[in-house]
């Protein structure tokens, strides 16, 4: 068992999260009894979670998704209201790590699906510390076709693909691949301009189809969901390991 605040200080230093600028806040977003045994893991703080957390009778929930966005209404009031008082009510602690769980080279979104793809040498996207997307190579060129059936089968999520606008589609194979999961659709552009092959997010916007027609990038949107379920999986396991906590991750599945 553990500390509710020493357990935030193990994940801060382990996901270097002080040093990550973000859009909410990484941490102990609300807080519940002081001492925690059982964590439940999820990708989003939703109230299907919490109200699995409660039957579960966990000390705390684990999530990449929390609350308190910069954009959001700061009103504790309707679904967020819901939401919360389930948290008080039942003391559970609640924990959200956002993009220091994207990025981390070992336990990140970007980096668990890299390795499942056979994707080596992986380097930040953006010239700068700490960035969001990252890039690296195949250790052996495939086709669109081929990663296409590769994400679908890691992702359990047939992918939306924008491919037939590459030259030589579908001759010309993929040797390097970009990659920012959840909503990190709008880094085509930079993938595109260093002359990646292939870059793979979650999200699909309207913008997106034409930068990959015009820009001739194959790209592979595989849902927000479904491209970071893993890093906090990996997050749970890696405390239980070490730990030895009861980490139990619950998947409240969302198509989007």
């Amino acid at each position: 068992m553990l500390n509710n605040l020493e357990l935030e200080q193990i994940i801060d230093q382990k996901l270097n999260s002080k040093a990550i600028a973000d859009y909410a806040p990484n941490g102990l977003q609300v807080e519940g009894r002081q001492t925690v045994k059982k964590i439940i893991t999820g990708v989003t703080a939703t109230l299907p979670l919490i109200e699995k957390a409660i039957e579960k009778q966990a000390d705390a929930i684990l999530v990449h998704h929390g609350y308190f966005w910069k954009s959001e209404n700061p009103c504790i009031r309707g679904m967020k209201g819901k939401r919360i008082k389930q948290l008080l009510v039942n003391d559970i602690n609640l924990y959200g790590y956002h993009l220091p769980l994207d990025i981390h080279p070992e336990l990140g979104n970007n980096a668990r699906l890299a390795q499942q793809l056979g994707i080596v040498e992986l380097a930040g996207l953006e010239d700068k510390p700490n960035s969001i997307p990252v890039w690296g190579a195949l250790e052996t060129p495939v086709s669109a076709q081929e990663l296409a059936q590769r994400l679908e089968h890691i992702l359990q999520r047939k992918p939306i693909v924008c491919d037939e606008f590459v030259a030589d589609y579908p001759q010309k194979m993929i040797k390097t691949v970009g990659i920012c999961t959840g909503g990190g659709q709008g880094y085509i552009d930079l993938a595109a301009a260093k002359g990646i092959d292939a870059f793979i997010s979650g999200e699909i916007s309207e913008q997106t189809t034409h930068s990959a027609r015009e820009q001739g990038i194959y790209y592979f949107a595989c849902g927000h969901h479904a491209t970071e379920r893993d890093g906090i999986k990996a997050l749970g396991e890696w405390l239980a390991k070490e730990y030895g906590l009861s980490v139990e991750f619950i998947d409240i599945d969302n198509p989007a």
